[in-house]
């Protein structure tokens, strides 16, 4: 009889598969820059999904010059404000903190989601941070920023999201100028990335709680004459006798979803801050009606409705061309069917 072979029922690339830590996804690396110094992140709130009938302006595309309908996602982008710049070190251990700076005036609500800083000394902490980068310690300059979901009437909470932000391009000596220069400002989505630019999402996934093998890895059903007392979603088995203890590849039920995840090479068809032009009757399903500035992302976006997104400039370009896209119609037809 000939053996019979089939690939592995789900993969194992994001085991072990746990709830993240945080609904605020977290980067561990950043696109390499050369140009004057920027921040390399932004963030948002995901609102929903509609479609958009543009140009497909993909050379060599099968429809390349002619009108195609894209499904986008609506991400609204109210303005972040700089709390603080923070300095890193690298050893063979790793990044270490050096120093930070907070600024001068913070918001009161901010209170409700870190600590303040109280009789903090900030001309003493410039100065601490200005020898750093002076004595070539300073590796890596970020800045914590944090999002102002007080200003949506989508999103039902008012404590902001506090993220680590990469300040990019030049040296070290530029980029400290360059966040003294925003320390304690807003900055907006526009000073990150441009309209027609690819960028890398990154969100919480919906969570789904505790499921069976069939629905978190995609095994088989077994048949009738395989199922043992009815049980029809089980393991046929957990593996062989030796090793004496059940190896990890087994499939087996747990938490599904809840789960940071990042998609590459996402196309930024527009941003805008003319929310109305957007807003469906009766506004997004589970969200409502636009108030800040948006941006439209081709394709989907992991995480459920007014989740917190965050947007990277993409670190696997390849050969991607910036264009510009031509969009000819924004559908706004109400979404409640």
């Amino acid at each position: 009889m000939p053996k019979t072979n089939r690939p592995r029922r789900g993969s194992l690339a994001f085991s072990p598969r746990k709830r993240a830590k945080s609904p605020i996804p977290k980067y561990q690396s950043w696109p390499l820059y050369d140009g004057a110094p920027v921040l390399q992140g932004f963030a948002g709130y995901k609102v929903g999904m509609t479609h958009v009938i543009m140009v497909d302006d993909h050379k060599n595309s099968p429809t390349e010059g002619k009108e195609i309908m894209v499904p986008v996602t609506v991400i609204e982008i109210p303005s972040m404000k700089v709390a603080a710049i923070r300095a890193y070190s690298k050893d063979t251990y790793g990044k270490h903190a050096l120093t930070e700076v907070w600024a001068d005036q913070l918001d009161t609500v901010l209170g409700r989601r870190i600590t303040l800083p109280k009789d903090y000394d900030k001309e003493a902490a410039k100065k601490k941070f200005s020898d750093a980068v002076a004595a070539g310690t300073v590796a890596e300059i970020y800045t914590v920023s944090y999002t102002q979901p007080a200003m949506l009437s989508g999103v039902p909470k008012k404590v902001p999201d506090l993220m680590e932000i990469k300040v990019g391009g030049g040296d070290i000596k530029k980029q400290w100028e360059f966040a003294q220069g925003i320390l304690g400002k807003e900055v907006s989505l526009n000073n990150v990335i441009k309209t027609g630019a690819y960028a890398d999402i990154t969100a919480i996934t919906t969570g789904k709680g505790t499921n069976g093998a069939v629905k978190r890895w995609g095994i088989a059903l077994r048949k009738r004459k395989h199922a043992v007392g009815g049980k029809k979603r089980h393991l046929g088995t957990l593996g062989p006798w030796n090793p004496h203890h059940v190896m990890w590849q087994v499939p087996q039920m747990g938490q599904l979803g809840f789960q940071q995840r990042t998609e590459f090479n996402k196309r930024i068809l527009r941003v805008s801050e003319n929310s109305s032009e957007i807003t469906p009757s009766g506004g997004f399903l589970h969200y409502g009606v636009l108030r800040s500035p948006y941006v439209l992302v081709k394709g989907s976006v992991p995480g459920p409705v007014k989740r917190l997104v965050r947007i990277r400039p993409a670190m696997r370009m390849g050969e991607h061309i910036v264009r510009m896209p031509t969009i000819q119609f924004v559908s706004v037809q109400s979404k409640q069917g």
